[in-house]
């Protein structure tokens, strides 16, 4: 394999991701693809481009997207006002239909970009393949879901043919009622289904700050609890840093928090020594 043709210039070096290939042959990674920030298409063009050469390394790779701010402009165009309740956006009967379709567009464009940079990936979404099996969260919350039951086997076989598996974070509840459910619930929910190697959850900041704004490149779920403690983390990266404990507590070997704002943030999280965020081991 020629990996100076495949890899970018810009990107980690040759010598590590030779190891790094190896080491993740056999393996399994899921990518959470959201965030504010992500609606800049240059960022969207990194995140095609990282996800088709990995893809071309012959890494088996599974992809949740979020949605909130394509979500939040199409609301605003219905004049449709949200309100959230411990961060998770109340989901009516009108909205849920609005959500859907925003989402669903989201995992087309996805899946189009991919193929048109060189790899086959397959739309996964309420209305195609659908493997969220949700609960209700909360009758206030409405149409907002937990995943209770993932459907491996239609991954899997996405996977044996070398495609990559884009999911949006849609469930179905009893009467094949359609849930929204928040991107990095999901994306843990089937890490820890899959059993991944590795769960990365790509956002708008640089990774877990110490109390001095400074970068944690490794930490343990100890640790991070200390630091909820102390109020070090606060605010939206409560959430995160929870579905990352239940992750590693729930056979994901470790999960990284890397910045997408980065210029091939994946490859370096994935394919260098050094990493591109905060790993969070058990």
């Amino acid at each position: 394999m020629d990996l100076d043709k495949i890899l970018p210039k810009k990107g980690p070096p040759i010598n590590e991701v030779s190891k790094y290939i190896e080491k993740y042959k056999n393996d399994l990674i899921v990518i959470k693809y959201g965030g504010n920030v992500f609606i800049d298409r240059k960022i969207f063009n990194n995140f095609i481009t990282d996800i088709t050469i990995l893809n071309k390394l012959g890494i088996s790779l599974v992809v949740i997207h979020g949605g909130g701010p394509r979500i939040k402009r199409e609301l605003d165009k219905s004049n449709i006002q949200s309100k959230f309740i411990r961060g998770l956006r109340v989901t009516d009967e009108n909205m849920i239909k609005i959500v859907e379709s925003v989402l669903i567009e989201f995992n087309n464009d996805i899946v189009n970009s991919l193929k048109e940079s060189g790899s086959e990936a397959i739309s996964i979404h309420t209305k195609k393949n659908s493997i969220i099996e949700v609960s209700q969260e909360s009758v206030e919350l409405g149409y907002v879901g937990i995943p209770q039951k993932i459907n491996n086997t239609i991954l899997e076989n996405i996977l044996k043919q070398k495609k990559i598996p884009i999911i949006s974070p849609l469930g179905l509840g009893s009467n094949n009622q359609v849930f929204n459910i928040n991107g990095d619930t999901a994306a843990g929910a089937v890490a820890k289904s899959l059993k991944s190697r590795r769960l990365l959850l790509m956002t708008n900041v640089e990774g877990v700050l110490d109390k001095d704004k400074k970068l944690i490149e490794e930490i343990s779920s100890t640790e991070v609890l200390k630091m909820i403690k102390e109020e070090t983390i606060t605010g939206g990266m409560i959430p995160k840093i929870n579905t990352c404990l239940d992750a590693v507590n729930n056979g994901v070997t470790a999960v990284g928090i890397i910045d997408g704002r980065k210029q091939h943030s994946i490859l370096f999280e994935i394919f260098s020594d050094k990493g591109s965020g905060t790993l969070i081991r058990k």
